[in-house]
């Protein structure tokens, strides 16, 4: 797209969180910024850090030396290092892994009733939530998680087809979590907050329960979700 717009005259410049695509693509201008994905100028709420990524940006506007210009923003954003003595602002007992469906969604169900309350702080003290894409009241998620476990396949009116489902149900159980680990005190930084998840939490189990289940299924959609959307490489159990 950059191309084709610099071909009709509108100058561009990229940020680019993807080395490899950008290196391959070659826009005429960009940044490389070694961020997390979603967060291209670098951590919410700190403005003054994403006012520096932005200028240098712009600043690539004003050069003359391409055709193709590709820098690498200096620094990582000061969210990305572990803040010491963090603890997430909810305490959930060691996690179990059940032997079955019923068993997980009572388990998780369990768990959520301790982490909510800890959830409807952050929403009260930041004021918004990415909780909502799987269109489902946390109160359904166990039981509708737990289903594929018996080997259903449930669909809903705004996603139609059961991996889509199955993928932004455990998009949402990843950000209630996360945001309810955050809701008192400093920010951790993104790493802390996946090592609770996926190590110290029945949810994060059940994710990759439900991962294993995914690959093994006969659905090739299925197997796409459980492969690439539910549970992160570095935490996928060896």
């Amino acid at each position: 797209m950059a191309h084709m717009l610099e071909e009709r005259g509108l100058p561009t410049t990229v940020l680019a969180l993807v080395l490899p695509q950008v290196e391959k693509t070659r826009p005429p201008r960009a940044v490389a910024t070694p961020f997390m994905l979603g967060r291209p100028v670098g951590e919410p709420g700190d403005a003054a850090f994403q006012l520096r990524v932005l200028k240098r940006a712009l600043l690539l506007l004003e050069r003359k030396d391409g055709p193709v210009i590709l820098e690498h923003f200096p620094d990582d954003p000061p969210g990305m290092y572990d803040r010491p003595g963090w603890l997430p602002a909810v305490k959930i007992p060691e996690p179990v892994s059940p032997r079955d469906a019923a068993a997980w969604a009572a388990a998780l169900r369990a768990e959520m009733a301790l982490v909510q309350p800890a959830w409807d702080r952050f929403k009260a003290r930041f004021g918004r939530t990415t909780v909502g894409l799987s269109d489902q009241p946390p109160d359904v998620w166990p039981d509708f998680a737990a289903s594929f476990l018996d080997g259903a396949l449930p669909s809903l009116p705004l996603h139609h087809t059961p991996a889509v489902a199955l993928r932004f149900a455990a998009d949402d159980v990843k950000a209630l979590y996360g945001e309810a680990a955050q809701a008192d005190g400093g920010p951790p930084s993104p790493h802390q907050i996946d090592e609770w998840f996926w190590c110290r939490t029945v949810a994060g189990r059940f994710l990759i329960a439900l991962r294993s289940v995914a690959l093994a299924s006969p659905n090739a959609t299925m197997k796409v979700v459980g492969a690439r959307f539910l549970v992160p490489r570095q935490y996928v159990p060896s």
